[in-house]
């Protein structure tokens, strides 16, 4: 993806299921939990560069101890600083203390059995120490303490925050992160409650009657009663200070979560292959959470798999995990991105008019690689399909010579592009910004014939197309191709996202800003001020009742003529090759991804009544001028109280 955008957070849960004198035996270490919390979360640095967290739970902190530890850290070196932190804790102990494993698991900070990390992408516009997960909500009682971490965005903080409300409740925040933090305390709480009072607590002390309340507790339980009026993608995880665990998926399946475990770890992360390689598995042996599931690892190792929410009927996993965000290591994400690239090959001959002696194949950026192979591998038997075709058509009547010249021919690929430096917009603004955005990429002197050939540059999805604009196409047309043709292995991004990527402003998208131009160009104004009406009369409404109108916008035109506007707007006048940009369907989509259907960003169907409320403000705000993160609503409290 040329164009930066932020997108799903990152998650690990690690629980350790033996004690930790074993892994201090078999490993030669206590820290094996740490250790391997660590290498989840490096491996998962792509999906949170803003910020990370880790939290701790030991069960067998001695009182006066700390039994639940957090750290946090802002900025892409967040990883490295908080386990530096973590480490440094260790030195306030002699090498013998730290040696005696009683003594450690009593007293040692972050020696520990259950661990949270979290990798954060801030998705609201909020930032700061503060939103960096874990939450911690903290009480003296282990079984009311809960540490949260999650991958989510939700579309009606507005209603669960006066949920909250009506329960009595003061909420500290209006963030969806701290409302879902005290939602689910809040169940805690009462889940604690009903044990506690349930209890004959004659003849028990203190210590025996929290021990019992901690064996009852119901996780499954109270994480329904939290989430049933929830609207919105997560994959949500948490640590109990008593010591149970849980990792949690939204019903639609639109976030991701994986686990494995075996008799010595539990494990749960954001994708399968960094789980692989953290513990040497195979594919087969990390599981996919499924849509409204929960596992739950009790503080005695139970393990169990518990449906939360009913799974619902349409599952829309996010598209774009498989496009994008996920590394390209995990089995089907690979072979799915190699199919996105060879879907396009009809499109790509179209473009280039069957012309493969003067076209040059390539890619922009890395992320696009997997794509690009894809791409080559159909491009290649298109091209062994000719030449067969060729050779049977004129049979005998052929030379060796010619034969071997048919055969010869291959599909022209070259590294056109190399990226050079980082832009540092600190040191340069405004016109001089553009003219240091023009040198991110080196090309390849050489690599086309001047004048002669075209040049087909894949990418894996375009948003904005500001980077294409200020650098790349400027970059490419260096090399004085005849054509330049942009090929996106995804479809047009139309729509904004409200479960996890910074897509949330209309004209954040290139495809709907050239088609307003369009319905400019050709006096179809009335169109836009139809939709905005409809929009603003269903405004008030509530959101299993919004209609999603917006798509009224781009009804009057087929994909290929907005296709060519939005190359017009992205071609400044100083580049002399002609650009056109070819996209992915919406059909060869869910071909390459039959799985992962979940494609609002492109086709407007969102999966949830809160996306449809999402677009209708977020088209408002864009014909008022008022554009501003639609996904968080003001609420009138007076009405909320009523």
């Amino acid at each position: 993806m040329t164009d930066i955008v932020k997108h799903e957070c990152g998650i690990a849960v690690i629980r350790l299921l033996k004690p930790l004198e074993y892994y201090y035996n078999k490993y030669g270490t206590w820290q094996y939990g740490l250790d391997k919390l660590y290498l989840l979360m490096e491996k998962q640095h792509n999906r949170g560069q803003e910020g990370a967290g880790l939290g701790a739970v030991k069960l067998e902190a001695s009182p006066g101890n700390e039994f639940i530890s957090r750290e946090r850290a802002m900025g892409s070196g967040a990883i490295p600083e908080i386990f530096t932190k973590v480490h440094s804790s260790f030195s306030e102990f002699t090498p013998e203390q730290l040696k005696d494993i009683d003594f450690v698991k009593k007293s040692v900070p972050y020696a520990a059995e259950l661990f949270i990390g979290h990798l954060r992408y801030s998705t609201t516009g909020k930032s700061g120490l503060t939103y960096v997960h874990p939450l911690l909500r903290r009480n003296n009682w282990a079984s009311r303490s809960l540490a949260l971490a999650g991958n989510f965005n939700m579309t009606n903080v507005d209603e669960m925050f006066v949920q909250l409300l009506t329960e009595g409740q003061h909420p500290r925040d209006y963030a969806d992160t701290f409302v879902m933090l005290e939602s689910i305390g809040h169940y805690l709480d009462r889940e604690v409650q009903y044990q506690y009072d349930k209890i004959d607590k004659e003849n028990l002390s203190g210590q025996q009657v929290s021990h019992i309340i901690e064996e009852k507790l119901e996780i499954p339980f109270l994480l329904n009663r939290a989430s049933k009026n929830w609207d919105g993608g997560y994959a949500l995880c948490g640590l109990v200070g008593c010591g149970d665990a849980f990792a949690f998926r939204d019903p639609w399946g639109i976030r991701t979560a994986f686990y494995y475990h075996d008799d010595e770890v539990a494990v749960v992360a954001s994708e399968r292959p960094v789980i692989q390689t953290a513990f040497n598995l195979k594919k087969d042996d990390v599981h996919e959470l499924q849509p409204g599931e929960a596992i739950v690892v009790k503080r005695n190792g139970n393990i169990s798999l518990n449906q939360i929410l009913e799974k619902k009927e349409k599952i829309t996993p996010c598209s774009f995990e498989r496009i994008y965000f996920s590394r390209g290591s995990d089995y089907d994400i690979y072979r799915e991105r190699k199919k996105l690239g060879e879907l396009l090959v009809p499109h790509i001959i179209e473009a280039i008019e069957d012309d493969f002696d003067n076209t040059v194949f390539s890619f922009i950026p890395n992320t696009a690689e997997v794509a690009y192979y894809g791409m080559q591998q159909g491009l290649e038997d298109h091209f062994n399909h000719k030449k067969a075709k060729t050779i049977l058509e004129k049979g005998s009547s052929l030379s060796k010579e010619e034969i071997d010249t048919i055969l010869s021919k291959r599909v022209r690929s070259e590294k056109v592009a190399i990226k050079d430096i980082k832009l540092r917009t600190f040191i340069a603004q405004g016109t001089s910004r553009n003219d240091l955005a023009a040198h991110v990429y080196d090309v390849t002197y050489g690599s086309l014939r001047r004048g002669i050939d075209n040049l087909v540059i894949i990418d894996d999805s375009i948003v904005r197309g500001t980077t294409l604009k200020q650098s790349i196409i400027k970059i490419l047309d260096r090399l004085e191709p005849k054509n330049i043709i942009i090929v996106s292995s995804s479809p047009q991004i139309r729509y904004p996202d409200c479960y996890g990527i910074d897509m949330s402003r209309m004209s954040e998208f290139i495809a709907f800003k050239a088609t307003i131009e369009l319905l400019k160009e050709r006096g179809m104004q009335n169109v836009i001020d139809e939709v905005y009406e409809k929009c603003v009369a269903q405004k008030n409404k509530k959101k299993e009742e919004i209609v999603n109108y917006v798509k009224g916008i781009y009804a009057p035109f087929k994909d290929e003529e907005i296709s060519a506007k939005i190359a017009q707007m992205l071609t400044s006048k100083d580049i002399k090759a002609n650009v056109q940009i070819v996209f992915q369907t919406i059909e060869d989509l869910h071909k390459a991804c039959p799985d992962h259907k979940g494609d609002w960003y492109f086709s407007g169907n969102y999966p949830t009544p809160g996306g449809n409320r999402l677009v209708n403000n977020a088209f408002i705000n864009y014909i008022e001028g008022q554009e501003q993160r639609p996904h968080q609503f003001k609420l009138n409290f007076t009405k909320c109280s009523q």
